[in-house]
């Protein structure tokens, strides 16, 4: 059975363009997110309400971080809670990034001209637009997902914190440490009583040997194999450990 990480969901049905008056300017903790780098990221709802109301919006949102957050980055892990999220994941290098976004240039252009073919220079980006770019999946992540939970249940107005938290992962030490955190977080917050009864993490997409987009054999590489990644998830969360508790 397929990942539904990367399974696009279309029952919701999004519009093509974003309406511009509803868009957030994300801003990532006023940190800097650097290609190369290793992030551990987190984002809640803005106020009470949940961020995924019914399983489709899980499956939805999956398929919208696929769709935006993946051409920049290599997705390691992944918990979505009723109200907030999680995500391991690693920046793409940026030779990689600049020849993305000179293509994405490109093609945009190309639609603009009537769908001729557009060819630009290729050009070296500077450390501070890059990170701009970079920044600008996950805005489309966040607005195009409240859009189309706006547009089925008739709310409005924003759903996302416009402050996205980040910690920088350094080490196979950390790595290992976030990713239990992540696969735990549900049983942390007793919504489940085991980290494997809850349906909206990757920590099944390790078990199985199903295709997918996560990096399963690096993560697998990096606790030691399957045997071991199971057992380190057997054991309790440190309290220095939780990260961005609520």
């Amino acid at each position: 059975m397929p990942d539904p990480v990367f399974n696009s969901w279309r029952v919701l049905n999004p519009p093509r363009v974003l309406d511009k008056r509803r868009r957030i300017k994300l801003r990532i903790n006023d940190k800097k997110i650097l290609p190369g780098s290793t992030y551990h990221l987190f984002n809640h709802a803005n106020g009470w309400e949940n961020i995924f109301k019914e399983n489709q919006n899980n499956d939805f949102f999956l398929g919208r971080l696929s769709q935006h957050v993946l051409p920049v980055a290599q997705i390691y892990a992944y918990c979505l809670m009723p109200n907030h999220f999680h995500l391991l994941l690693k920046i793409t290098d940026s030779k990689t990034l600049t020849v993305y976004f000179r293509l994405l240039k490109e093609k945009q252009s190309s639609v603009k001209a009537g769908n001729i073919p557009v060819k630009l220079p290729a050009e070296e980006l500077n450390e501070t637009e890059l990170i701009r770019k970079i920044s600008q999946p996950f805005s489309n992540l966040f607005n195009s997902y409240t859009q189309a939970i706006n547009k089925m249940y008739g709310r409005k107005g924003s759903l996302f914190m416009p402050n996205m938290k980040t910690e920088e992962v350094f080490g196979d030490e950390s790595f290992c440490k976030v990713v239990h955190y992540i696969h735990a977080n549900p049983a942390h917050h007793q919504f489940v009583k085991g980290i494997d009864r809850w349906p909206h993490s990757s920590y099944k997409t390790f078990l199985s040997k199903s295709p997918t987009k996560l990096e399963r054999n690096y993560v697998l590489k990096v606790f030691g194999g399957l045997d071991n990644f199971i057992k380190y998830h057997e054991q309790a969360i440190e309290p220095k450990n939780k990260w961005f508790d609520l």
